[in-house]
């Protein structure tokens, strides 16, 4: 492990009013602001630095205050130190944030799921810092999309999503290719992110493709996709770095000492492959990946001699030290290549250099294959878009490419090359042969290339079409928007919230079986109350979540926000819907918070010897409680004991003299509120709790503002005379208005 580096200063988010603060997430992979390993693993291809470059393309323009691109924090010896740095400025408006997902280990993606919640609780504790909420969140890939659509639903704020890739195409081409579905599964997790896109296709204000192949072919096999509200934006690229060919051989242009290195060191590291460096070269540039039918491409060149009479093959596939240490795929890809080219041999003919640097070396590539009057090829059997074909059409090499996917939108809109069947070598000899050999037809394209990219793929086109589209987003009414039924809108109404009241339920605010019993004017005037101070209202019971929408349903108790149920071993949000229906949504980080040591079989198990504990309805027993019935007071310890004995960890409650309940070690109401608290930043002090009997104990004891309704158990006696806990006169809903009135979060009259 080394040193944790100095995080950089950078200024908070803007103020409301100051211009737009919008929020992206690309979680996986390896991201920084410049030298992007691309191509070093199947996590860092082109979508990495799709993402760097649209938060800096969009920190331009006048109508954003801030752009946060967020990702993982990583501090793994394997890995640069960049990727542990927590902010790096992109611009004055533009920022990566990297926040801890799972650990500092670097991981591929499929291994990120178990964490994402924690993770949406990292960036909820970040946003709360920068003291402003982001006006729109957008997740790129499935696993970011998660995390901003979890957001979304927090914060009320639009979402927008783009999917890169899509896991049941995947799926169906590692079928295809005869791989085992559950073999599949248990590597890819592949049902579960189909699962995830689903919900982001039926969920997100908008989907963002990146071609109209893509709209149409790509989200086919989705059920979401006919209702989704669809926008087809093409990436840019920095036409600044990816210039046409003909400035490098303009002795009045300037190019840097950076491009010239980059210009001998790759004029040599192509030339040490080749007999004759300086006739044509056929370009490719990819990941060892087999869907990119790199072993196809050499093939049609090694089949056709008079091809190579005419040009010379580079293929820059990733960057590799030793084949022997790279993935399962990627290594039987290139050692695939090595093969192929000692069967056609080819040494001399075919480069296939094992480096390069994709910020430098990418941009000269192009420019010098196009000095030498070569094309660039795309041979993929699958292609989403095509960021290659761009890049070297913006450089005045023509290319040939695979029609499948996003290849035809940009052939279509530049005229910069030809499409091919990717899957027929005779069409990929013929049509390299072509355009090489046809001088005015290889102006063509070039000059069309050029002009093509300035005009529909620069990243100022791209920055200035995603600002239009997100302006109708942001102009719909926040009430439309908090009408969605997977939307909670808690974070938006805790912020505007002065106080929150978190109290227990049954002998606290009612009494199940004697409705009379609890004081309903009071309980109803309570309600009026906390609405005129702006006293959010939280329920925390030993209820289950069904059990109190009962009671809300059978009483008059004021509408809560928030569920703390099954004795603080579970929460929920209050989210509205359009027919008018209460949804409530679980908070998955606090789910994921509570599995830390809890073995409920095996605590089962142990608990069965203990003499007079009955376990209860098989309906009193949840995920993260198990409820046992118990009348003998002094058998608790007996409990204790037995559990600490077995080495289990857990936090038993006992309660009215005849309920247990077993709780993760991190559960109970008072744990649960203090969840909350941090989680959304709200100040102890501006939270008051009330209750009755032991189970509220913890929740009372602090350090919130505490509560003790007249009609108290005599099991709390015992708190009477502590700091901090008010004992109200009156019972039940009196009580507690008693209570917030002393503690001054409603006014003492009226």
């Amino acid at each position: 492990m080394h040193d944790t580096p100095e995080v950089d200063d950078a200024p908070p988010a803007p103020a409301a009013g100051e211009g737009l603060y919008l929020q992206m997430f690309s979680i996986h992979g390896l991201i920084r602001g410049s030298d992007l390993e691309l191509g070093r693993d199947a996590d860092t291809g082109g979508q990495t630095k799709y993402v760097v470059e649209l938060a800096r393309a969009l920190g331009e323009r006048p109508e954003i205050a801030q752009v946060d691109l967020f990702t993982r924090r990583i501090d793994d010896p394997r890995v640069s130190d960049d990727y542990d740095r927590m902010i790096e400025p992109l611009s004055e408006s533009a920022r990566i944030v990297r926040l801890r997902c799972g650990g500092g280990r670097y991981r591929r993606k499929e291994r990120l799921w178990p964490y994402l919640d924690a993770y949406v609780d990292e960036v909820m504790r970040f946003t709360r810092e920068q003291d402003r909420w982001p006006d729109l969140v957008h997740g790129h890939y499935a696993e970011s999309g998660y995390v901003a659509r979890q957001l979304a639903s927090h914060l009320g704020v639009p979402l927008v999503f783009t999917g890169h890739s899509l896991g049941r195409n995947k799926l169906q081409v590692l079928t295809g290719a005869g791989l085992d579905e559950q073999a599949i599964d248990e590597r890819y997790h592949i049902h579960h992110r189909i699962a995830v896109e689903e919900s982001l296709l039926r969920d997100a204000d908008m989907v963002i493709a990146s071609t109209s192949h893509e709209k149409t072919r790509g989200y086919e096999r989705y059920e979401a996709a006919a209702e989704a509200r669809f926008e087809v934006i093409a990436p840019g690229i920095d036409v600044e770095r990816f210039y046409p060919y003909y400035h490098d051989l303009d002795e009045t242009i300037d190019p840097g000492e950076e491009v010239r290195r980059a210009r001998m060191r790759m004029r040599e590291e192509i030339a040490r492959f080749l007999n004759q460096p300086d006739k044509p070269l056929i370009l490719a540039i990819s990941r060892p990946d087999r869907r990119k039918n790199i072993e196809g491409l050499i093939t049609a060149y090694g089949e056709d001699k008079e091809l190579q009479s005419i040009a010379n093959l580079a293929i820059f596939a990733g960057v590799r030290k030793d084949i022997r240490d790279m993935s399962d795929n990627e290594r039987e890809v290139l050692t695939e290549l090595l093969l192929l080219m000692d069967r056609y041999d080819l040494y001399g003919k075919l480069a296939l250099p094992k480096k390069h640097d994709p910020d430098t070396d990418i941009p000269v590539l192009y420019r010098l294959a196009a000095a030498t009057g070569g094309v660039f090829i795309n041979p993929a059997l699958v292609e989403n878009f095509g960021i290659t074909l761009i890049e070297a059409s913006s450089s005045g090499l023509p290319v040939v490419s695979t029609d499948h996917g996003g290849p035809q939108d940009i052939i279509g809109t530049c005229q910069s090359g030809v499409l091919i069947d990717a899957r027929e070598s005779e069409q990929i000899r013929r049509e390299l042969k072509r355009v090489l050999v046809d001088r005015e037809l290889w102006q063509t394209y070039s000059r069309n290339g050029v002009d093509g990219v300035r005009a529909h793929y620069a990243w100022k086109a791209h920055a200035e079409r995603y600002l239009e589209v997100v302006q109708t987003l942001l102009a719909l009414p926040a009430a439309e928007r908090a009408s969605a039924s997977w939307r909670s809108g808690v974070g938006e109404r805790l912020r505007q919230a002065e106080r929150v009241l978190v109290s227990d339920i049954d002998n606290t605010l009612i009494v199940d079986e004697d409705p009379s019993a609890g004081e309903p004017e009071a309980l109803e005037r309570l309600g009026e109350v906390l609405e005129g101070a702006g006293v959010a209202l939280g329920l925390a019971t030993g209820r289950s979540l069904e059990l109190v929408q009962d009671a809300l349903a059978r009483h008059p108790l004021p509408r809560p926000s928030i569920v703390i149920s099954s004795v603080g071993s579970e929460i929920h949000y209050a989210a509205g819907g359009r027919d008018g229906e209460t949804r409530w949504l679980p908070d998955e980080g606090y789910a994921r918070h509570l599995q830390h040591h809890w073995d409920p079989e095996r605590i089962r198990e142990v608990l069965s010897a203990i003499e007079g504990l009955q376990p209860q309805e098989d309906e009193a027993q949840r995920r993260f409680k198990l409820s046992y019935y118990l009348e003998d007071r002094e058998s608790v310890e007996a409990v204790r004991e037995a559990l600490r004995q077995a080495g289990l960890r857990a936090t038993v409650i006992y309660s009215h003299d005849a309920f247990l309940d077993i709780l993760p070690t991190r559960a109970s109401k008072g744990k649960a509120v203090r969840f909350l608290s941090q989680k959304w930043g709200i100040a102890p002090e501006r939270i008051a709790v009330s209750g009755d009997s032991g189970n509220d104990e913890e929740m009372l004891r602090g350090p919130f503002r505490a509560i003790m309704v007249g009609n108290h158990a005599p099991e709390l006696d015992h708190l009477r005379d502590r700091r901090g806990v008010y004992v109200a006169e009156a019972g039940y809903a009196a009580g507690v208005l008693e209570g917030l009135r002393h503690w001054g979060f409603v006014p003492r009259q009226g």
